[in-house]
């Protein structure tokens, strides 16, 4: 999908390709982001896991999964998938592009895609970059829950968001 402007560059989405496995395994072992997402795989070291994992998104028509590029350079990946009926945005964005627009370009694509409404979003509580996020682009926090999340290895306070209303377009937002 062609890009948005962010603070930094040219923000777009593209499909995954086979070559972009390592560079997504690298980038969700990065201890500092581990610990800000919270809930991610028991093991993110596990390459074995992390493989399946891949297989799995490939082949699951429910899991919408794209790579998200600045200036063409791989820095994320954003993605939506069905949870008991529900459909949830997860992205992941490398820690060199944080802070930077590039998360919020990357979900406002997304969202155009993904048309699904309502839309949810779960977050750790005090994951402030997220929440500001998942707020720019019209998420509003419905409720909490206290979940396991394994980035911790404990239980913690989870924020709960839907979007609800027409899909966006990028430019509205640009």
């Amino acid at each position: 999908m062609s890009g948005t402007g962010s603070e930094s560059g040219d923000v777009a989405l593209r499909c995954l390709a086979d070559s972009d496995g390592d560079r997504i395994f690298e980038m969700m072992k990065d201890a500092e982001a581990v610990e800000m997402a919270a809930f991610t795989v028991d093991d993110p070291h596990d390459r074995v896991a992390f493989d399946a994992w891949i297989a799995r998104l490939a082949s699951n028509p429910e899991f919408f999964f794209r790579v998200v590029t600045l200036d063409g350079r791989f820095v994320g990946t954003v993605g939506s998938f069905v949870v008991e009926g529900d459909t949830e945005v997860t992205y992941w964005i490398e820690r060199s592009a944080w802070g930077r627009g590039v998360a919020t370009n990357a979900l406002q694509l997304l969202l155009a895609e993904v048309t699904v409404r309502p839309i949810h979003a779960r977050v750790a509580y005090d994951n402030a970059g997220s929440l500001r996020v998942l707020e720019k682009v019209g998420f509003r926090r419905v409720g909490m829950e206290r979940s396991f999340a394994a980035g911790r290895g404990e239980d913690i306070q989870e924020v709960i968001l839907r979007k609800d209303g027409a899909p966006d377009h990028p430019i509205d937002k640009a």
